[in-house]
């Protein structure tokens, strides 16, 4: 696939038109707050997954109404505490699957919490239900909920996020002034999501992010998921500025111009699925002025692969130290 967006020098200073509500933070205050109101209840509950090199926990924690969302808590063998601890997030439609595919950050000597998503990984081993109901959708989670914000899908995919940060930093093996978060696709919106709802966070590791710029990315690819929020659209004529008003809510944008950690990106020029304008428009708008981008020139959604994953251990050492 050719190069299709904007040319680098221009990805570099672009900026996205995407306006935050003048309620965004007050909604998201609240929501955390509701969600607050329900214990954490974070549970660690040790399994035998024959890996020698690493302990497992099967987590449960309560999420957005209280609802339980389920998790890994990978440690290094052995490890007495207290660990710097990472928390990931997952690419869309993906569960937390199985321990052994979960490796890297126990292994670099951290803590590893990934947390699932809700309703997703019905073919990766997903085990966390959505017990929330929504009007039409299409195929897909871009327009569960989606005619208002308060229904939206991803306030409680966000929420939960947040709790699984709490979570993490609950464990009496982790050091919460030590704590990153990271994910790629899916998993880097989320990412930075929360980067924009916890303050304290030690550093941020987005790779090829979703759920950023929406007004760009909705009408730039027609790849799917962007392309869900057509699919709706085309059938609810007359409706994309509520639909936008709903999105920008949930806009990654805005969640990074409220970060406050460092912060390592990635994005590929020939990437349609996270087009990279929508991600170096997330990128210009992070807030914390220790960021850097590294860019993949002839690469499509896969991004850096194991080279961005080299290049994440190397950066993080110096912001999330063991």
């Amino acid at each position: 696939m050719a190069l299709f967006d904007l040319p680098l020098d221009r990805l570099r200073t672009y900026r996205s038109e995407s306006t935050a509500p003048e309620d965004f933070d007050s909604f998201w205050d609240r929501t955390l707050k509701e969600a607050r109101q329900h214990d954490l209840d974070a549970r660690f509950e040790p399994v035998d997954t024959g890996l020698r090199t690493v302990s497992v926990s099967d987590v449960t924690f309560n999420g957005f109404g209280g609802h339980p969302v389920k998790g890994w808590l990978i440690l290094p063998a052995g490890a007495d505490g207290p660990l710097p601890v990472v928390v990931s997030f997952i690419g869309y439609g993906g569960g937390r699957g199985l321990p052994l595919t979960h490796l890297l950050w126990a292994s670099t000597g951290r803590a590893h919490f990934v947390m699932d998503t809700r309703g997703q990984g019905s073919t990766t081993r997903g085990a966390t239900p959505d017990p929330v109901g929504a009007g039409p959708a299409v195929p897909g989670f871009m327009t569960r909920g989606v005619d208002s914000p308060e229904t939206y899908y991803y306030r409680r995919v966000y929420t939960d996020a947040v709790r699984a940060v709490e979570a993490a930093r609950a464990h009496p093996l982790t050091d919460a002034s030590r704590t990153a978060v990271t994910g790629g696709s899916q998993g880097g919106g989320i990412a930075t999501a929360a980067a924009g709802l916890v303050p304290d966070l030690a550093a941020a590791v987005v790779d090829v992010p979703f759920l950023c710029d929406f007004p760009r990315a909705i009408t730039l690819t027609d790849r799917r998921p962007y392309r869900e929020i057509g699919d709706w659209l085309g059938a609810h004529r007359g409706r994309t500025g509520e639909v936008l008003q709903t999105l920008s809510y949930f806009d990654g944008v805005h969640f990074a111009a409220r970060a406050t950690a460092p912060a390592l990106f990635s994005t590929a020029l020939e990437d349609r699925t996270c087009p990279p304008s929508t991600v170096f428009a997330s990128f210009n708008a992070w807030a914390h002025e220790d960021k850097q981008i590294e860019v993949y020139d002839f690469n499509d959604h896969e991004g850096g692969g194991p080279d961005q994953e080299a290049a994440a251990v190397a950066w993080l050492s110096g912001r999330c130290p063991v």
